[in-house]
């Protein structure tokens, strides 16, 4: 089979995990393939996937194979491949607008954007490199808070007639404006914000549930996120983190016959430990009553690499777009946005949201 050509924006610690993944499981097959929910879909394993086209503003990393690229600071998630052969694919020089935030040049660039001072590329060009590399899809790793950014490349994805895979929270796919964009021009979107394979959103989605279905009444519950990637960094500035909060309480509440009162609960990034890396902890309380109106009260600490953890989600998402494509399916492909992200068009709890993937999977 051909290779699903990939574009991506962004060449961070999610990138890295994700084209570090499609190494690894070549020599594998579904009986070993830890880590894969979905070994193939229509004939498509995590191997046959190819980076194509690729896009970042930082100096270390603009012109360099992208598998060089990869292991560039300020990335800092766990090289589970070290040796990567080349792509041959370099990395382009990206558009800017918000994709940086300010406050970041007040740390050492090891631990930030280091700005390459190469000419901003126009939508023409942008446009120009997904349709000469061939791009099938172009998937957006921008940073948290990215407005201005991520509309641009969606606008080229519309004019260059590629698919469109949105992993972070800024509401493309789930704005009814996009969503019919990309319909009216008969090209598959995925989004928005990515719902990492067994992370903070998924559990705390998974806790909730069971509250409900055990009769247990959910009063209160916060989640707190800490971490030490250029994601944490980026999201101490809180003008960037609206829809982050949003996206991931909307996520949680919508698992909730009755939703909690906004001051109820408490979902969001706290604070950027350096020294954590690429490690996200994240800590979980829920109080509630259970029979005779007792009070009890449940505490949970996750730690996980948060790239790799994104990567077990977007390499399926990746296989879904190409279905869709081969089955000429445009628009907002729903059971994939619903069961791999936070913030869908349309919200499902998650067992609903399983068997709806399993069926667009499996039909013809």
């Amino acid at each position: 089979m051909e290779p699903i050509k990939i574009g991506i924006i962004g060449i961070g610690n999610c990138a890295s995990s994700l084209l570090q993944g499609i190494i690894y499981y070549r020599g594998k097959d579904d009986s070993d393939a830890i880590g894969i929910l979905n070994w193939s879909i229509n004939g498509y394993t995590p191997v046959d996937i190819e980076v194509v086209s690729a896009f970042d503003i930082d100096q270390r990393k603009v012109g360099k194979d992208v598998h060089d690229a990869i292991f560039e600071r300020p990335n800092c998630t766990k090289k589970f491949i070290p040796n990567m052969p080349k792509s041959g694919v370099k990395v382009s020089m990206g558009k800017i607008l918000d994709g940086f935030s300010e406050h970041m040049k007040d740390y050492e660039p090891e631990y930030t954007f280091l700005i390459c001072d190469q000419k901003e590329p126009s939508k023409s060009d942008i446009i120009n490199i997904l349709k000469s590399s061939g791009t099938e899809m172009l998937l957006n790793y921008l940073p948290v808070g990215s407005e201005a950014a991520s509309r641009f490349y969606a606008e080229c994805a519309l004019e260059a007639g590629v698919a469109f895979i949105n992993n972070i929270p800024v509401f493309i796919a789930s704005d009814p404006f996009w969503a019919e964009q990309f319909k009216s021009r008969g090209i598959p979107i995925i989004g928005d914000d990515i719902k990492s394979q067994l992370g903070a959103t998924i559990v705390h989605r998974a806790l909730t549930n069971l509250f409900e279905k055990r009769g247990a009444k959910l009063e209160k519950t916060y989640q707190i996120n800490t971490g030490g990637n250029t994601d944490f960094l980026n999201m101490l500035n809180r003008k960037r983190l609206d829809k982050k909060k949003r996206s991931k309480t909307a996520a949680v509440q919508a698992v909730m016959e009755e939703k909690l009162e906004g001051r109820n609960i408490h979902i969001g990034p706290s604070d950027y430990v350096p020294w954590l890396n690429d490690n996200k902890v994240c800590f979980i309380r829920m109080e509630g009553r259970l029979f005779g109106d007792i009070p009890m009260n449940l505490e949970l600490r996750l730690s996980v690499e948060d790239s790799p953890n994104s990567a077990g989600a977007v390499i399926d998402c990746i296989r879904l777009c190409k279905l869709a494509m081969e089955r000429n399916i445009g628009g907002v492909l729903e059971a994939p946005s619903a069961y791999y992200c936070k913030h869908p068009p349309v919200q499902y709890v998650d067992d609903e949201a399983f068997l709806l993937l399993k069926d667009f999977i499996s039909k013809k």
